[in-house]
């Protein structure tokens, strides 16, 4: 959840990379998995899908915001930048 609520702020998904991404949708496919295979309390279930609302949530927060090329990340450099710089 607090991801979600920093997307929300920074009105950008650029801070979470591509490959953290799919480490997450994997985890939350296999959760599901094993739901759905063990038995387990209910709680647990119902725990499970609410990993998979947030899931979504964030998925539409990918489409929603668009990454800022121009925006400086923590060691003050932009994508832009970088690209023009290695062009030159």
């Amino acid at each position: 959840m607090p991801q979600l609520f920093l997307n929300y702020k920074l009105k950008s998904v650029a801070h979470l990379p591509w490959r953290a991404f799919m480490y997450k949708a994997f985890n939350t496919f296999i959760d599901d998995l094993f739901a759905f295979i063990i038995t387990m309390p209910t709680a647990h279930r119902l725990a499970c899908f609410r990993d998979d609302f947030v899931f979504l949530i964030y998925l539409y927060q990918k489409w929603l915001y668009p990454v800022d090329r121009t925006r400086v990340n923590e060691y003050g450099e932009a994508f832009d930048e970088q690209k023009k710089s290695k062009t030159e």
